[in-house]
This record gives C-alpha cells, structure tokens and sequence, in this order.
C-alpha cells in the first residue's frame, strides 16, 4: 500500500490534465490551523496494480477525487462528504472512503465521467463539530 500513498501524494500535487478552467497553483484551502489538499483525476492514470489496491475501478469513464486533511504537518483523521453536480444540477453522492498508512490519511471517491462537462464539486469537511466547505469547478474529460 506504501506505492499507493506515493501516486496519491504526487497525483495531489502535479495532476492536473483534467482541468480547464483556471485552477488555483495548489489545491488546497486553509481553514485556520487545517488545510485540505485535494485533487481529481481520471482513474486510468492509476496503474492496475495501484487501483486494485486502493479498490479502485480503472475506467476512462470514472474519475478519481483524493482529499488529505493536515493539522500541524501530519495528517488528520476527519469526515469527508461530498457532491458532484452537472450543468443540469444533476448531483452525484460521493462515497469517500478512508486509506490509512504509515504517515499518511487519505479520502478517495469515484465519479463518472460519462462526457466532457464541467462540473461542480462541494466536499465537506469535519473534524469535530467544526464542517468547512470547499467548492470548485473542474472540466472534466473521459479518458483514453
């Protein structure tokens, strides 16, 4: 699982062919003394051996969305929720689930990407009783 926590730390932090529109240079968002990292990709640019890890299906047509959650330099355990919403306002749960390995937690969740469309994405946040909210819009495009 450690080759996981490596593609999902650099896919964090250099994936960004699936987006269009003008993206911040990091995607992160500070909430005091908590950051969020978060990403999304397509899942073919996992390789078979990493998305059968991760329990991950490996499809042009299903993206991935990964969200890391630090305090202080070292990850924290929170709960992540989320929506995908079309430009019809057709909304997609998103099933995050937790991976935790040594040094690392992360949240993962697939979509479809059935076409190209921008979509947008609210991913909530919480630790404790405190929930902040994230909101993006990302074009998106089924693989190859």
């Amino acid at each position: 699982m450690g080759r996981l926590a490596l593609f999902v730390l650099t896919a964090c932090l250099s994936v960004t062919a699936m987006a269009a529109d003008i993206i911040k240079g990091e995607r992160q968002e500070t909430f005091g003394d908590v950051t969020v990292h978060y990403n999304t990709f397509n899942s073919t640019f996992l390789t078979p051996d990493i998305a059968k890890a991760a329990e991950l299906i490996r499809s042009k047509n299903q993206g991935v969305i990964n969200v890391s959650v630090i305090k202080d330099g070292k990850p924290l355990i929170a709960q992540v929720s989320g929506t995908i919403k079309d430009l019809t306002s057709k909304t997609v749960t998103l099933n995050f689930r937790q991976i935790t390995e040594q040094g690392a937690v992360y949240y993962i969740a697939q979509y479809p990407v059935d076409q190209q469309e921008t979509r947008t994405f609210e991913i909530k946040v919480q630790n404790g009783d405190k929930i902040n909210t994230i909101n993006f819009n990302q074009e998106l495009f089924p693989g190859e």
